[in-house]
């Protein structure tokens, strides 16, 4: 959703790669609601549940160059084939619907012993049927386990012998910083087992999910990623994953050099809670938001029946702080909702008309 006031023009797009012209839903779309913050959160299962499936433990290892690193990590990352099918919205002569087949192509990795796959929402929006082929050629059908369209994370399963499994091993986003040297490895326009590098240039940056709600804490990099890319990792030098490539800023709908990848740790958290069969969460607020003139962040409109209007927030307030923590922007605000849960109770300082004020807020749970 757009927020007020907006930033700079539509030019974000998902990174999958369409294989067939007519495809509607699978990847279509650029991402515009860059700063609707506060219409993102953090993800919670619904119920306490333990992840069978192990995944290999980060082990800090330095991998001396790039062909190692590549040697070592391109076993646990497919090429995925999505299709499903479409309706041209017109009837042959016996009255019945006229459609075709769509197909879009992206990326994904082995996460663990048990054969799930992680991905891109937008990977399989839409797609019945799901094709993913390891490095050696095998080509497998895979099922959805689930997905979850507002941080854009979905997970595959696939049933092959475990010597065909090379699951990647997962770092954490937490410590990552600008200059980090990264690579990122996946299938730009369908050229499979590609493999590019570059820095990590800049941490917590606000996208848009296909949903058009914010994820907060994207990382962003100089890694060329293309059409294609969406649903691999981007990984540190010592082979471990950072990050799940999703979007690309762009002028001319190629890579310029900004490319963004979700949070390893909030896609673990998504993951992990789709594989056990929880159902993930995000809190919510209810507002779009802009960065204000002289910091914080600017209410452009509170949604009808929202957390926000039920506590009174309006279209106007500055928000400068939220439990006590000192809001600069609408990317603050981002991620200091997204570091809460459905039903927490939060102070939110405001300033309106000139006056200061602090308001309690109960989070809700985000629309789905």
């Amino acid at each position: 959703m757009d927020s007020e006031p907006t930033p700079r023009p539509p030019r974000r797009a998902f990174l999958t790669g369409v294989i067939v012209a007519a495809a509607v839903a699978v990847g279509a779309g650029a991402g515009v609601g860059v700063y609707a913050a506060t219409e993102n959160g953090s993800s919670h299962p619904s119920a306490a549940a333990t992840v069978v499936a192990t995944q290999p433990t980060a082990v800090k290892t330095t991998i001396t160059n790039l062909e190692q690193l590549y040697t070592s990590v391109t076993p646990g990352v497919v090429d995925i084939v999505a299709s499903g099918s479409s309706s041209s919205g017109q009837t042959d002569q016996f009255g019945n619907p006229q459609g075709g087949t769509t197909s879009a192509e992206g990326t994904g990795w082995v996460y663990d012993s048990a054969g799930h796959i992680i991905t891109n929402a937008h990977v399989v929006d839409g797609a019945t049927s799901f094709k993913v082929t390891f490095q050696n050629g095998t080509k497998v059908s895979a099922t959805l386990v689930g997905k979850d369209d507002s941080s854009d994370i979905a997970v595959l399963k696939v049933d092959v012998s475990a010597d065909q499994l090379h699951p990647l091993t997962t770092g954490s986003s937490a410590s990552v910083l600008p200059g980090e040297a990264v690579a990122a490895i996946g299938s730009p326009f369908g050229l499979t087992e590609t493999m590019t590098s570059g820095i990590v240039s800049a941490i917590d940056r606000t996208i848009t999910a296909p949903n058009n709600f914010s994820i907060a804490g994207a990382i962003q990099t100089d890694a060329p990623i293309n059409h294609g890319n969406s649903g691999g990792p981007l990984l540190t030098l010592d082979g471990q994953v950072i990050g799940v490539n999703a979007q690309i800023e762009s002028n001319s709908g190629g890579s310029d050099g900004v490319g963004f990848a979700l949070a390893i740790d909030n896609v673990k958290s998504v993951a992990n809670t789709i594989i056990a069969g929880g159902t993930v969460q995000h809190a919510y607020l209810g507002i779009h938001v802009g960065d204000a003139p002289n910091g914080g962040a600017t209410i452009g409109s509170v949604q009808s029946g929202s957390p926000a209007a039920t506590a009174g927030l309006k279209a106007g307030d500055v928000i400068t702080a939220v439990d006590g923590k000192t809001i600069t922007s609408a990317d603050d605000l981002t991620a200091a909702v997204a570091a809460h849960a459905p039903k927490d109770k939060v102070t939110v300082t405001i300033t309106r008309a000139g006056t200061s004020m602090s308001i309690d807020v109960t989070l809700g749970v985000r629309p789905s």
